[in-house]
């Protein structure tokens, strides 16, 4: 029957309400760190550019490790319950942090855990859906996972408002979401059996590797120039803070940029299951230009919050469909080596594009920063459009 082709696994729910506590967990953190940072601390923003994209780029690139790691033993499920256990374990850290350098520390354990999970959870949601609707399936679980982004942040405002803007006190209750996941991890996730007799693949040799096929590497190339092309969402709430927001309402506007994104994740994922990916990447990326030009040209009012909600848009219309065009050109034998090496390319462009953006923050002023992001967008697009096939066929 078609309903039940098209029905989502309950793993797939599963997996998703587990991105959705971790997400509040770390975003009730994350939302607040910048500004913790900056006003807290008196990092720089060279600092917290650095930070983040040391952070980011260290979790990507650990996915590189973590998924030919899930290749080579037959399973994903482990990993991925000790990634969401280290995630977990270091959100106390914030709370004891003193300096910029152990929250560094905090961010980097963090970071680590979520690396061991990325790629191998990944694996697991295109090995649980069928692939007739693996991007719905992505993105159901990505809707889940901005859903959990926005309600941290909200979380993190009532707060700061009941407790006089204690940011050790809301970082301690972030400890409690962070356990719950892991514990809906380990108990509600039921990994498929492999097929009786499947080989297991060592994924470092080289010719393992050379059944990835160039419609693959594509991908990972085209993944790395738009990473590069979005630096951290934490530049996004010091944009705002710089036009006056109140450091109490720092985090609306990461709730703003996720409920814009975790409302379009899931009709987005549906759409590339049906339309040329090639087209809906170009649309994305013709929305972060809009989004770059519109925070480059306002602090404050309704262009900054057109420009924060333009910012979601982009991220619903390309994060799901960036993960389906892996899955899509991979072999089931080498998936989370697959979605490794496309991490460790995305984490090098991020460690890039943060440092960048902070750079040009502290020494040409905020708008530069925007306006170098519109422009290696414009260069993204100019490279799809000389892309003669489209990795999915349409």
């Amino acid at each position: 029957m078609p309903g039940a082709r098209s029905r989502l696994p309950a793993g797939i729910w599963a997996l998703g309400f587990v991105s959705l506590l971790m997400d509040i967990s770390s975003e009730m953190i994350h939302s607040l760190l910048p500004v913790f940072l900056v006003t807290g601390l008196g990092a720089s923003m060279l600092t917290v550019g650095l930070i983040e994209g040391a952070a980011e780029a260290t979790a990507l690139i650990v996915k590189v490790f973590s998924g030919a790691w899930s290749d080579w033993i037959g399973r994903r499920k482990p990993l991925a319950v000790l990634g969401y256990g280290l995630g977990a374990a270091s959100k106390p850290l914030f709370a004891l942090a003193t300096t910029p350098g152990l929250v560094l520390a905090a961010r980097l354990i963090d970071r680590v855990g979520k690396g061991l999970r990325g790629a191998p959870r990944d694996a697991l949601v295109s090995e649980l859906a069928p692939p007739e609707i693996r991007g719905a399936a992505f993105g159901l679980r990505q809707a889940l996972d901005t859903v959990g982004a926005f309600l941290g942040p909200l979380v993190a405002i009532v707060l700061m408002l009941l407790w006089a803007n204690d940011f050790q006190a809301i970082f301690w209750v972030a400890v409690i979401p962070g356990v719950l996941s892991v514990a809906l991890l380990a108990f509600g996730v039921r990994e498929p059996e492999r097929p009786a007799g499947t080989p297991r693949v060592n994924p470092i040799r080289r010719d393992s590797l050379r059944q990835l096929p160039p419609a693959y590497w594509w991908v990972v190339g085209l993944g790395a120039l738009f990473t590069l092309a979005r630096f951290s969402e934490a530049f996004l709430v010091l944009r705002a803070q710089q036009g006056g927001l109140a450091i109490a309402w720092a985090p609306l506007v990461l709730i703003f940029m996720n409920v814009v994104f975790s409302v379009g994740a899931y009709p987005f994922g549906r759409l590339a299951d049906r339309m040329s990916h090639r087209k809906l990447l170009a649309l994305g990326l013709a929305v972060l230009v809009a989004a770059d030009l519109a925070l480059a040209a306002a602090d404050r009012g309704p262009l900054l919050w057109a420009g924060i909600a333009l910012w979601g848009l982009h991220m619903a219309m390309t994060q799901g469909l960036l993960a389906t065009m892996v899955a899509d050109t991979s072999p089931p034998a080498l998936r989370g080596t697959a979605f490794g090496f496309f991490n460790l390319a995305s984490g090098l462009a991020l460690l890039v594009a943060s440092g960048l953006a902070g750079l040009l923050w502290d020494q040409l002023g905020p708008a530069s920063t925007f306006l170098a992001g519109a422009a290696i967008s414009l260069a993204a697009l100019a490279v799809l459009a000389l892309r003669a096939p489209d990795p999915n066929g349409s």
